[in-house]
């Protein structure tokens, strides 16, 4: 079986435009809003909002392709509800509308998550898994460099001229929708009986999913407590004495590496094990973070952001790669859906945790702290009898 098939391919290549046009816009959503009227407050209350949205939906849904046995119509409902949210946010600025906008962007994230991974999964067998999922996320990350980097320089012809971006980002967000609907639907073999779900019956999975699937979850969702936003090692590269182009720039840098090593790193996770590649990540993002800790040497800050690439090359396929191995077939977009909805709701709490503890203690103390929750993370699995 070829790894990279043309499933895969058109996958990846949807995951490209999408995250292209998204990451356009990220440097530049907290600038627009401010600019439109909205306080920080407002902006915060906002992405949790939407955030949550996403998170609980991702569940959902991905239960609900494996009740009906479809994948690629999910995939192309997600994707065309994120390209149209792009030019809405443009349309009005009233507060309402902008949730409205912004929670349509993240309901087809929702939406999309769980059916996407499960197909990306029947294109694999366990022995490439690593291989496929580390492509795809190469070819996504390489969305969140082109993006940025777009943004750049159109707002260097174009200071302040935010709204045009936001029809700009509909162009590769088009483009991806397209590509969707390319995709064709396998048959799921053993697929469940066809029932009515409620929008939090996903979590009942969870006392029916196989015990290595709670272990690793578990584990998952301990350190992601703690795996903050990356808005804060950007803020931390800022207060070294970086500008916002650079922290920007650095941003950009970070998703190069990720996309250059997701590959790579996804197939030699094929050859030692899928656990194995995830603890490696995880030592390199404790040391990452023990350095941002304990310096304020900006070309050491910038080093360390070039290390916390690979964490990410090494972790965020892999473990979705892990998941779909220790879940059924039948299985997989509710498996990979309801770890996705708890890693959500988890990570808003871990973006407060942070704040609070830099509020409090100081950047120094937060990012150690996390470091050293993250060994005790790494002890965990490693003391794992597990089969990847």
């Amino acid at each position: 079986m070829k790894p990279i098939t043309r499933t895969v391919w058109i996958l990846s290549l949807v995951s490209l435009f999408t995250d292209m046009a998204s990451e356009m816009l990220y440097p530049i959503m907290p600038i627009y809003l401010k600019s439109i009227g909205f306080s920080i407050l407002l902006i915060g209350v906002l992405e949790g909002l939407v955030e949550a949205v996403a998170g609980l939906s991702k569940g959902y849904f991905g239960q609900l392709s494996d009740i009906k046995a479809k994948r690629a119509p999910f995939v192309q409902l997600g994707y065309s509800l994120s390209a149209i949210s792009k030019p809405m946010m443009a349309f009005f600025v009233y507060p309402l509308w902008i949730f409205f906008a912004r929670t349509t962007d993240r309901l087809g994230k929702g939406i999309r998550t769980g059916a996407r991974d499960a197909m990306l999964s029947a294109e694999t067998t366990k022995e490439n898994k690593g291989k496929v999922f580390g492509f795809h996320r190469s070819m996504d990350t390489f969305g969140a460099v082109l993006g940025p980097a777009l943004a750049l320089l159109y707002l260097y012809f174009y200071p302040e001229a935010y709204i045009n971006l936001f029809y700009i980002a509909f162009i590769p967000g088009v483009l991806a929708v397209g590509a969707s609907f390319l995709l064709k639907d396998k048959t799921i073999e053993n697929s469940p009986k066809k029932k009515k779900i409620s929008f939090f019956s996903f979590i009942n999975y969870w006392k029916q999913s196989p015990t290595e699937y709670r272990k690793v979850v578990l584990g998952l969702l301990f350190f992601a407590l703690f795996n903050s936003s990356d808005v804060f090692l950007l803020l931390k590269a800022k207060d070294a004495g970086l500008d916002d182009t650079w922290v920007i720039g650095i941003y950009i840098f970070y998703n190069l590496i990720y996309a250059l090593t997701a590959f790579p790193l996804g197939n030699f996770a094929d050859k030692i094990g899928l656990k194995k590649m995830f603890v490696f990540g995880l030592i390199i993002f404790s040391l990452v973070y023990f350095g941002m800790g304990l310096t304020t040497n900006l070309y050491l800050i910038i080093a360390l952001f070039f290390g916390y690439g690979i964490y990410a090359a090494a972790t965020e396929g892999i473990s979705k790669a892990w998941i779909t191995n220790i879940s059924k077939d039948e299985n997989t977009a509710t498996a990979v859906g309801t770890y996705s909805a708890f890693q959500s709701i988890i990570a808003m709490f871990a973006s407060v945790i942070a704040g609070l503890l830099w509020y409090y203690f100081g950047a120094s103390f937060t990012f150690i702290l996390t470091a050293i929750v993250t060994i005790f993370v790494i002890i965990y699995f490693l003391q794992l009898k597990l089969s990847a």
